[in-house]
């Protein structure tokens, strides 16, 4: 190893958090980040390191003796630079409250954890967090009962600041068989007013598809587990897709769905409450 070499804490933590769950995959999902990502900073350490950290298989990620060394440290880096940023967040002035929407693809995704960052970042701001459907939270925001919202909106829409867009998918079990064209398709949503359902059912009736509502659920794995089961097909954005899962398309009768597009909402007048402004910050990052 090169004596003057330093350890970018970035890279000890994207480690520690291999270390801690054997896996690349779970590791990015702690970090709100992408496998390839990791596997990057995982490289970039070992070579700061002059040394093989981890030791791959098919099957498991193991530390090597060096690796089990530099664990210890990066453990005592990552504490102490954690505590320095509570303790200048501290005196940073941010203080108050603020009041975030979210629908629940976001909740069960990677926001718990940006939501995480910004509480220790900001220690004296009270953040709440009211989880909810999309169009319900927008009209709360600008009624005053939230101060931000993080959710989709319908493709023909411009309120909003789109943080992304990605294709939404029929979704159905993987081992279940084709769908019959001429048949009504069996379709699982979310309750009313829901962004994916109403896009689903504005292409079913432009196309003048037969359908039946067969299961309505509040929660992701609701309706996941639905089509999953074989009970309905489902829209659902493409990055949430599993293996137990497949796409539904033309050839059974699903027509094609418009992309899904993410936004966060603001009132115009708080767009520079500095509370609001750091908690966007922090949420321009976070995806499903």
């Amino acid at each position: 190893m090169n004596e003057l070499a330093m350890f970018d804490p970035e890279l000890l933590r994207a480690f520690a958090a291999v270390a801690d769950l054997s896996s690349f995959t779970r590791a990015a999902e702690r970090l709100n980040s992408t496998q390839s990502t990791v596997s990057f900073q995982i490289k970039r350490l070992e070579q700061q390191a002059g040394r093989a950290l981890l030791a791959r298989t098919t099957r498991q990620v193991t530390l090597t003796p060096d690796g089990e060394t530099l664990l210890g440290y990066a453990r005592g880096i990552l504490r102490l630079q954690d505590a320095a940023r509570r303790e200048f967040a501290a005196l940073d002035g941010l203080a108050g409250s603020v009041r975030l929407g979210t629908s629940e693809d976001f909740a069960s995704g990677g926001l718990a954890q940006a939501l995480a960052a910004f509480r220790r970042s900001h220690p004296r701001v009270r953040l709440t967090v009211e989880v909810g459907m999309s169009r319900n939270l927008v009209q709360a925001l600008d009624n005053f009962d939230l101060d931000l919202v993080l959710a989709k909106r319908q493709a023909n829409e411009t309120r909003g600041e789109v943080l992304w867009r990605e294709p939404i998918v029929w979704a159905y079990g993987r081992d279940q068989e084709r769908l019959d064209p001429a048949a009504p398709l069996p379709l699982a949503f979310f309750p009313e007013p829901c962004v994916y359902r109403q896009a689903a059912l504005d292409r079913l009736r432009a196309e003048d598809r037969t359908y039946e509502i067969v299961y309505v659920s509040p929660s992701f794995s609701g309706v996941k587990a639905a089509a999953a089961a074989g009970l309905a097909i489902t829209p659902l954005p493409v990055s949430v897709m599993t293996p137990q899962l497949r796409t539904v398309g033309a050839e059974e009768g699903a027509p094609t769905l418009p992309d899904g597009e993410f936004v966060l909402f603001h009132r115009e007048g708080d767009r520079q409450d500095p509370i609001v402004v750091q908690l966007a910050e922090a949420l321009r990052s976070v995806r499903l």
